[in-house]
Order: C-alpha cells, then structure tokens, then sequence
C-alpha cells in the first residue's frame, strides 16, 4: 500500500468507503450484506494496510457507523474515520437536511457513540445546498468542534463544481465524485491542492458500473438502488468498460484499472471504492502496488 499526504498526515491512497456495508434494511444502498462478512472485510483492509475509512450517519440509518466501530476494534487509533452528517435527519423518523449548529453537534454525539470513539478525524457536512454553503453557519459548528478537540479535520462532501468552490476556503478537506466517465472536477480538485485542502474521491467505480461486471442486460436486484438507473445509461457504460478493456492490455481487473486512473493525479489524497466483501476489498487494496497507468493507457480514457 502507498500513502499520500492528507493535510499534514499520511493515509493510504486507497481507503474504504462504507456505504454499502451499513446494509439496505431502509432501501438506499447496494443490496443486502451481511455483518459478518462487512466486518471480516474491515479487517482485511486493515490487514492490507489500509488506514482511510469513510461513512455517513446516515448509510443504513448508524448501521455503518456500527459495523466500523465494532470491525476497528482496538485498531482505532491506529487509522483515519471520516464520517458525514446533515444530509438527513434520521432520529424519531425521517426527516430533511438540518445543517444547524445544534444538530451537528447532537449528530457528532451519535456518531461517536456508535463509532466507539471520542472524537472523530474528519467529520463532513453531507451535500449541503448552496444556501447552507454561503451562509456559513455550519462551518462555524466545525471549526467550534475543531477548535474543542472533538474532530480534527472539517469537511463537505458535494455534488457541483460550484459548491465545491464556495467551500474551499472554510475546509480542510472537499470529497467529490471523480473516475473515468465523470471527469469534469478535475480544476477543482486542481484549486484545492493549490488551497492546501486535502482531496477524498468518492465513486471512482461510477456504483460499481467500472467494475467490468455488468454488461446492457445486466439488471438489479429491488433492494439496490442501481435498479432505479435507466438501461440505456447501464448499456452506454458498459461498452465504454468493453472497449477500454480491449485496449488496455495488462493483468489487471476493470476495477484495477478504473482505481488506477484516478490515482493518476496528484491532487487526490484518498480513493474510496465502496465493498461488501473481503475478496473486493483485498482486489482494490492490490491496485495501489501496481505500475501505473502508461501516457498510452491514459489516452484511452481521453486525458
């Protein structure tokens, strides 16, 4: 395993993104898992040398944040939990987004309850509007929690290029989706290297659609949200995936190669492909050890 530099501290470029294991009992994840198995998985990474883990509040209603707890064990002091919250208020029913001072620093309470930890290395607001990003109330509640001790790094995880961009200068560390086919946040993942502000690249797998698994008759199971996903947009990426595959020759799985292209630029600080198993995470974890991608092989995905 590599290590990057991630606002002063070293994480491994390859972390973990724990969505999927905080299970699909309220129908917003990739179908079912099953605990044992998410926590064997926790351990391999750990064993691989992966430090960097990534969660929301909300992935399974806690349940992630659980799994992690319990999977890390005694080794959590040794790795970096970064955790999410306001993007949905999930306690005495479900609710909309609460970016409140008040609320986060209730929802921080929760997560470290659940996560076995007395603070919490960075903590994310979880795609807040562009309102919430100008007002700037929310960024105040971090640096409050920093200033106390309770996490160490403040964070947003966005969608736009224009949130994104607002936020740069309240933030030590900006998650954003990046990978083959969604390259466009390129020049702002470029303005947060120059800003000093560490980069964490969610979906470099575009939801599993890189993995070279799935072809224009794939279809999903009800409990997975990629069931919602139009054919046509399945279909049109899998014979991108094919044609890539036939032109990159070397020993490598699709998923390999998706993870080595985002690795290829230097302004990311961590990778954070999804997993339920052990056999996928010791696959993205063998990623980092391999030769990169050739000035050839990049042209293949246009860059």
């Amino acid at each position: 395993m590599k290590y990057r530099n991630f606002g002063g501290i070293k994480v491994s470029e390859i972390g973990m993104g724990c969505w999927a294991i905080g299970g699909n009992a309220y129908g917003n994840s990739y179908g079912k898992t099953n605990d044992d198995e998410s926590i064997a998985a926790v351990r391999k990474a750990l064993e691989l040398g992966c430090t960097f883990f990534d969660t929301a509040d909300v992935y399974g209603h806690g349940h992630s944040e659980r799994i992690l707890g319990t999977a890390l064990g005694s080794a959590r002091k040794d790795v970096v939990i970064a955790t999410k919250a306001g993007g949905a208020y999930m306690y005495e029913g479900f609710g909309g987004m609460n970016f409140s001072k008040e609320y986060l620093n209730f929802a921080l309470k929760q997560s470290m309850l659940r996560l076995q930890t007395d603070y919490i290395d960075v903590y994310q607001l979880h795609n807040p509007p562009m309102p919430v990003i100008q007002d700037g109330e929310a960024f105040a509640a971090l640096k409050d929690m920093k200033d106390k001790g309770k996490i160490r790094f403040a964070g947003i995880s966005i969608f736009t290029l224009e949130e994104g961009f607002a936020a740069l200068e309240h933030v030590d560390c900006l998650q954003c989706v990046f990978n083959a086919l969604d390259p466009r946040k390129y020049e702002l993942m470029e303005a947060a290297k120059r800003a000093g502000v560490a980069v964490i690249i969610r979906e470099p797998l575009a939801n599993g659609l890189l993995t070279g698994k799935y072809d224009g008759k794939s279809e999903f199971d009800e409990t997975d949200i990629r069931c919602r996903f139009p054919q046509d947009y399945i279909s049109q990426i899998a014979d991108s995936v094919f044609e890539v595959k036939k032109k990159i020759h070397r020993n490598a799985t699709m998923s390999q190669i998706s993870l080595k292209y985002v690795l290829a630029f230097d302004s990311v600080c961590t990778v954070i492909p999804g997993f339920k198993t052990a056999r996928q995470v010791k696959e993205n974890i063998q990623t980092s050890d391999m030769p990169d991608l050739t000035d050839e092989e990049m042209a293949v995905f246009g860059s």
